[in-house]
């Protein structure tokens, strides 16, 4: 039978109907809650976030784990008090003011004060120690950083308790997140889903709010390691995951997953779903959606996540989750990716496609070089190089490419990125092209992923505004700038392939 959901808005398919059955139920929906840096910058934040939680808990949500961000920028501030105690400074006084304001304005119990200041003197005996040696390595940089998001669950935990929820701050590692020894981009251990469901079980109170540090884990030998890009939205997922929870959210400053970036497209419009594929591709090419690792425990589990945005808690949001069948959608999302250097391959040797293709990316792979996009044929090959990627090494790349090949590199390009039914590519293309055409905008490298999800362009810098918004006026707007062929815009069919979702047992 069909288990009927909570909450109005959660539109998913059981995985044993045939479409979404919204209904009004006792049962509590099991999710972790991820809040990002903004949503908690300052104590305006954090009483707003707290009260949204319980107003979550009254529409029938339990909140296995809120997991939290450092508050506001802190972290960019920890960086750069890490660089002027290199030079001799040492100073975390604009630190210790957002916490101890949070700290005044809320008349925090003084146990809580106390553990703040704590944490707060042993990051300034931290930086002592780095002025002192004048060196500030990987292990004690990720040190450093974890004294954010320290701080910030304990001060959420406190605030959740004042205002009727009963919940416990607690350190990532003490909950079972476990990470190789990579510092500054570590990774979690194949143990660490067994060792969160093991701390779960055995330390958290189901009905007791969990506020977890994000970002941060410990190794082997209980070092701090921080966890990349995208860190804390991985430590929302993986606990997710590890419980077997019905959904994972995480809260954003945006109304979910956009058609396009908002700074850019006044008229962008939330998409209410996408795929796991497609919210990889996006995030992968620009958009700000979870990073790529932090999906894979979610995808391995089958668990929808849900972003919303803290701001505007009554929008849908847009859910992540399995598609059963292709999307209705002709074109999903436009993204992109800035500053990328294109480069040209063309063999001066009569190398077949196989040999010719294996030296290019032997030598790529000597210089530690990824690919983003790339485009090939028996004696030539166009790819994008990532602006991130170290300036010499790919000068050198292109220099050992010179005794069987001519490479050209060009740079300030720019990747143009759809997420679309790559089943109607046909369809997708007649109007691109078309639109190009008419802007004359020149496209120098066109690339369908593997993951049969999304189509590329290269184009250059300077043109990838206007390509962005005149594909999103054809493609979401209704007001295209080449006639639309019957059937190609994506907005005459608002019909939606069913997502699988893992629902209340």
């Amino acid at each position: 039978m069909c288990q009927p959901l909570c909450d109005d808005s959660l539109h998913l398919t059981c995985l044993c109907c045939a479409h979404p059955t919204p209904l009004r139920c006792e049962q509590k929906i099991d999710v972790t809650m991820k809040f990002g840096g903004s949503s908690i910058a300052n104590s305006e934040r954090v009483d707003h976030v707290t009260q949204l939680i319980k107003d979550q808990i009254q529409a029938g949500y339990r909140p296995r784990a809120v997991i939290c961000s450092a508050m506001g920028k802190t972290t960019n501030s920890l960086l750069a008090a890490g660089d002027f105690a290199l030079e001799g400074k040492v100073n975390i006084d604009a630190i210790r003011t957002l916490h101890q304001q949070c700290i005044r304005e809320f008349d925090l119990p003084e146990h809580v004060s106390d553990e703040i200041n704590a944490l707060l003197d042993e990051c300034q005996d931290l930086l002592k120690g780095v002025s002192l040696l004048q060196e500030l390595s990987p292990k004690s940089l990720d040190q450093l950083v974890s004294f954010g998001e320290r701080c910030s669950v304990r001060i959420v935990a406190a605030r959740l308790n004042q205002i009727g929820v009963p919940a416990q701050s607690v350190d990532a590692w003490d909950v079972g997140i476990m990470t190789d020894s990579n510092f500054g981009d570590s990774r979690l251990l194949p143990t660490t889903e067994e060792s969160i469901a093991s701390a779960f079980s055995s330390r958290i109170d189901p009905n007791v709010v969990a506020v977890v540090t994000g970002f941060i884990g410990h190794d082997p030998k209980g070092r701090i390691t921080t966890l990349g890009r995208g860190g804390s939205d991985l430590t929302a997922t993986a606990i997710g995951a590890a419980l077997d929870l019905d959904e994972v959210q995480v809260w954003k400053d945006v109304d979910g997953i956009l058609t396009a970036d908002p700074r850019l497209v006044n008229n962008a419009i939330p998409v209410s779903d996408v795929s796991y594929e497609e919210a990889a591709e996006l995030a992968y090419f620009g958009a700000q959606v979870l990073h790529p690792i932090a999906m894979q425990p979610a995808m391995k589990k089958c668990i929808p996540v849900r972003v919303k945005n803290s701001y505007n808690p009554s929008s849908e949001g847009t859910i992540i989750a399995k598609r059963e069948g292709a999307s209705d959608r002709l074109v999903t999302a436009i993204t992109c990716k800035r500053n990328v250097q294109l480069l040209d391959i063309h063999s001066t040797q009569m190398l077949g496609a196989y040999g010719f293709l294996a030296t290019v990316f032997n030598d790529l792979e000597k210089h530690r070089l990824s690919v983003d996009v790339l485009a090939s044929s028996e004696v030539s090959v166009s790819l994008t190089l990532d602006k991130k990627q170290n300036e010499d090494d790919v000068l050198a790349a292109v220099e050992n490419l010179k005794p069987y090949a001519d490479a050209t590199l060009q740079k300030d390009r720019a990747i143009l990125t759809l997420i679309a039914d790559v089943e109607r590519t046909s369809e997708v293309l007649a109007t691109v092209f078309r639109v190009f055409n008419s802007q004359d905008i020149k496209v120098e490298m066109m690339s369908q992923g593997a993951s049969k999800v999304n189509i590329s362009f290269v184009l250059r810098n300077e043109q990838i505004d206007d390509a962005i918004l005149n594909l999103h006026y054809c493609f979401f707007e209704d007001r295209c700038v080449v006639p639309m062929f019957p059937g190609e815009s994506s907005q005459e069919n608002d019909a939606e392939a069913p997502l699988i979702a893992t629902l209340p047992k």
